[in-house]
């Protein structure tokens, strides 16, 4: 086999029929055994996602090779062609001057008979971005088969126009994430970088701690990067309020419009009491982030609702007359607001002939459920976080020792880059809607701020969703699913971007999904997923996307607006100490535990220590893995 050193040395076929972007090629006699040496570096020829490209002048057009097969010939054909019709179809993707400069989509077509050609590494690195400037550029692994040509992504456009990480559990889909993250937070290369991470299951603080602060509802007191997750119930629109509070009202019903009105007067005479700056009485509105006291309102209603009065000799229903219980010592037992305790009424009493009369108070809410469910809440320790939320905790007269500005600044003003939301602890019931008002409050604050230095268009935010799949389904309809549409349509002139990160991409709503402009697709097995995905890329590579069954783990077809050219790379993998918290469990070490990096295992002796379990039984009390001792200490 000779080394061609020619411009020959490249051609491998020639142009048989073009249509669209999709175009055979007939390949060359010569290249009977599949592999050519090009300046000495071997090239495999016909390898599905390989590059070609078609020079036209001035102008190069580059493909993806998608399909690759071979016919017989008739026999009088035979001396030509002794090794039969070989053929490849390619997709095109862009092209290229002679500068090296490379651009997606295409000006021009190739005709009948135009020469084919490897792409060489030089080519690659042109293509890859790899020439001329790079400080938009981060490095996230390396091409698939050139392990010399790093895979860079555009952050510019990575991060303003969306992006979506899939891959089937296993794939290392949360390795990638956070080997993502580590590049996009490089403190050196981007000392103002701002990024969200949702997480629902706690995995990430082990991989980006020591860059990152973390606010969980019961934070280890032996981390100094965690914090305790607070989220003012007073900072969520009358909507999500009455959603995580109240629940189920009929929008028509006289309860929502009383207890908006309701809202609206406790925020106004909070605000007369503690003035708050940028919110004015004129102004003001129900969904205006202004302080004022829930169960102050809670206990008013409650009152309303369940209240009975004595109605002998034409009184009134006025407070002074309400017939509460009473206690041994003779005391009205008239609740406590601020904890949650309701009031305990007299039962109704209208026999005849008795003279004490006991009716309940006029023109009920019947909203009795609502009122216990809400109570219940303000007495459980694990909805504190949002009830009575630290500094922002609301006094019975509307007062707060923090601010809105003082949350904002902690979640996303921080030195460090990394913010962190661990919500593994939030009750289940209203993980969804929390994920959703913490999108709305970055979202709204950042819209309202976009023309100061704090806004996103001076300092664009990346909001990371993590188990995407769990509230952006399009079956859910609910406030994450409804704000995270709205992030990825108009987000991006705010600079506000969102990666979406699942391991189903076929139940992630298809507006959100559409909106994404650059996907790292690992390796998915379901063919409902890899069909979703097929169908969301904005080129037509479906060449490229059958190969999602058989991808490596570590590794990612990159393809979008952030690449200049569809990639499979090997994404970069964090050291193991800075690895997700997601890795597969080891049943049994080939190494012996002593000097195992793993712990645990079937292969290691226990001995009967109660104690253990004892630990056990603590951290699942409390909801939080991190009160026992570590399985190993760092």
């Amino acid at each position: 086999m000779k080394n061609r050193t020619s411009a020959s040395a490249t051609l491998i076929g020639t142009v048989q029929d073009v249509s669209g972007a999709s175009v055979s090629v007939r390949l060359n006699n010569f290249q009977f055994s599949g592999l050519t040496f090009v300046d000495g570096q071997a090239y495999r020829i016909g390898q599905p996602g390989s590059f070609v490209k078609i020079p036209i002048g001035y102008t190069s057009l580059f493909g993806i090779v998608t399909q690759v097969g071979a016919g017989a010939v008739p026999e009088a054909l035979l001396e030509k062609e002794p090794f039969g019709h070989r053929w490849l179809r390619i997709q095109l993707v862009g092209e290229g001057d002679q500068g090296g400069s490379f651009h997606r989509g295409i000006a021009q077509y190739p005709t009948i008979e135009d020469e084919v050609h490897l792409v060489s590494e030089n080519d690659l690195a042109g293509i890859y971005g790899q020439k001329g400037k790079q400080n938009h550029l981060v490095k996230v692994g390396h091409i698939a088969g050139a392990e010399s040509i790093d895979a860079l992504v555009d952050i510019n456009k990575l991060v303003t126009r969306h992006s979506a990480v899939v891959g089937t559990t296993g794939s290392g889909k949360s390795t990638t994430v956070a080997s993502l993250l580590s590049a996009l937070s490089n403190v050196e290369r981007f000392p103002s970088a701002r990024i969200v991470v949702i997480d629902l299951h706690g995995e990430y603080g082990k991989a980006l701690g020591d860059r990152a602060n973390i606010y969980r509802i019961s934070p280890d007191p032996r981390n100094a990067n965690e914090k305790p997750l607070y989220l003012p119930y007073w900072a969520m629109s009358f909507d999500e309020l009455l959603k995580v509070t109240f629940g189920d009202i009929s929008p028509e019903s006289k309860a929502r419009n009383i207890i908006l009105e309701k809202i609206l007067h406790y925020k106004s005479e909070a605000l007369k009491a503690y003035p708050k700056e940028g919110a004015s009485p004129d102004s003001l509105n129900v969904d205006t982030p202004v302080p004022f006291s829930l169960h102050e309102l809670w206990h008013e209603l409650y009152c309303a609702e369940f209240g009975t009065y004595y109605s002998d000799t034409n009184k009134k229903p006025e407070p002074e007359n309400w017939a509460f219980e009473t206690n041994p010592e003779g005391a009205a037992l008239r609740g406590d607001a601020m904890a949650g305790i309701a009031p305990v009424f007299k039962k109704v009493k209208n026999l005849t002939g008795d003279p004490e009369k006991i009716n309940y108070l006029p023109n009920p809410l019947n909203i009795r459920g609502q009122l216990e469910n809400l109570g219940a809440k303000l007495r459980i320790p694990r909805f504190d976080f949002f009830l009575k939320p630290g500094p922002w905790a609301v006094d019975s007269s509307g007062k707060t020792d923090a601010d809105l500005a003082d949350l904002m600044e902690d979640w996303i003003g921080s030195e460090k880059p990394i913010t962190i939301l661990d919500l593994s602890g939030v009750p289940h019931s209203i993980t969804n809607d929390v994920i959703g008002i913490l999108l709305r409050i970055f979202y709204d604050g950042l819209f309202w701020a976009r023309n100061l230095s704090q806004g996103g268009r001076e300092r664009p935010l990346l909001l990371v969703m993590e188990e995407a799949h769990n509230y952006l389904n399009e079956s859910n309809n609910g406030l994450a699913s409804s704000i995270v549409q709205r992030i990825v349509k108009e987000g991006r002139k705010y600079g506000i971007g969102a990666m979406v990160v699942s391991q189903r991409p076929s139940e992630i709503n298809p507006t959100i999904l559409s909106q994404c402009g650059t996907f790292f697709a690992l390796r998915l097995n379901n063919a409902a997923d890899r069909s979703h995905v097929t169908g969301t890329l904005s080129d037509n590579l479906d060449g490229l996307t059958n190969m999602l069954s058989i991808l490596r783990t570590g590794e990612a077809i990159i393809v979008g607006e952030a690449v200049g050219l569809p990639m499979r790379a090997n994404i970069i993998a964090p050291p193991i100490d800075r690895r997700p918290d997601s890795l597969d469990p080891i049943v049994c070490d080939d190494l012996p535990p002593d000097i195992s990096m793993v712990p645990g295992g079937w292969g290691i002796r226990l001995g009967r220590d109660s104690k253990s379990y004892q630990s056990l039984t603590t951290a699942w009390r409390r909801q939080n893995p991190n009160v026992g001792p570590k399985i190993r200490e760092e």
